[in-house]
């Protein structure tokens, strides 16, 4: 008789112990999230901190406004890689962007209705090329854009060769970043639209891109900070002229790039330091500004 009582006891026990049980793991979770976060965070802070810091002593009005000059020492300023890191930034992006953005709104929005199995196979196969290209070193990027624009089409080492192939760099990346965007959009927005009698093209643009245009800008602006950071792509198709471009068809040299040179080759590890702290700072502002415009844009496509 009194076995009823003890074994619905245990089963009310039993509950609060999963559910105690799974608190725990809840919070221990959460504290490795935290930790994770807080550790990269961290690693960001120090690296940043001491590059800032060892540079930081050696920038002035001079070093930021006289360009680069020849010598083992690494004398004279960066004024010219900071132009031609802005001009490569401003070209890379203004080709990749519109072919990504386009690119994505075809394989979110229209590749589900084709019918052709040719035509299927094709969008496969260019999804495979993108998921494969997002992957592929940024050295052989560089070779192709030595062998095909520096080479083939006679562009020289000048800012158009390095600028189509940093676009081919990114362009793996805006298509990827810009069709999740677009895919992350309910699909109710699309209905809506269409019932109210918008044709396919407009609630792609009035409706659909406004709705994703924070992930394609996320997109765009993970791959400014790729342009700027970069340096192996630009090694073989931009030269290393220290004038700044006075032409599509000028070299020239990143600062990144000059921060290569001068750690590698000139040894000027303090001009590499302020370099250094200088391109962080530019990449931030570079950052900033765009999430600026993006917000301006967004509100503005919203109506």
């Amino acid at each position: 008789m009194n076995s009823i009582p003890i074994a619905r006891t245990a089963m009310r026990a039993q509950p609060r112990s999963n559910l105690r049980s799974r608190r725990v793991g809840q919070a221990v979770a959460f504290a490795l999230l935290w930790l994770a976060g807080l550790s990269a965070v961290v690693a960001l802070l120090a690296v940043s901190g001491y590059i800032i810091s060892r540079g930081l002593p050696l920038i002035d009005r001079d070093f930021l406004l006289t360009r680069p000059r020849g010598g083992l020492g690494g004398e004279g300023g960066i004024s010219t890689t900071i132009v031609t890191t802005l001009y490569l930034v401003l070209l890379t992006i203004g080709v990749a962007t519109p072919l990504g953005v386009g690119a994505a709104i075809y394989l979110a929005e229209y590749a589900g209705e084709t019918e052709s199995g040719f035509l299927s196979r094709l969008v496969g196969l260019a999804r495979l090329g993108v998921e494969t290209l997002a992957g592929v070193p940024s050295i052989i990027f560089g070779l192709f854009g030595f062998a095909l624009f520096v080479s083939a089409l006679h562009f020289g080492f000048s800012l158009l060769s390095a600028g189509l192939a940093g676009a081919c760099l990114i362009l793996p990346v805006i298509i990827r970043a810009s069709e999740e965007a677009l895919l992350a959009v309910p699909r109710s927005y699309r209905e809506g639209s269409l019932a109210l009698g918008a044709t396919k093209w407009q609630t792609t643009w009035q409706v659909v891109l406004p709705a994703a245009a924070p992930g394609i800008i996320t997109g765009i602006v993970l791959s400014v900070g790729r342009v700027v950071s970069e340096t192996a792509v630009f090694y073989v198709t931009l030269g290393g002229s220290l004038r700044a471009p006075s032409s599509l068809l000028s070299g020239g040299r990143t600062m990144a790039l000059h921060v290569y040179y001068l750690a590698m080759e000139t040894r000027a590890f303090d001009k590499a330091m302020a370099t250094g702290a200088v391109l962080i700072v530019t990449m931030v502002l570079i950052n900033a500004v765009i999430n600026l415009l993006s917000r301006r844009l967004s509100a503005g496509m919203r109506g």
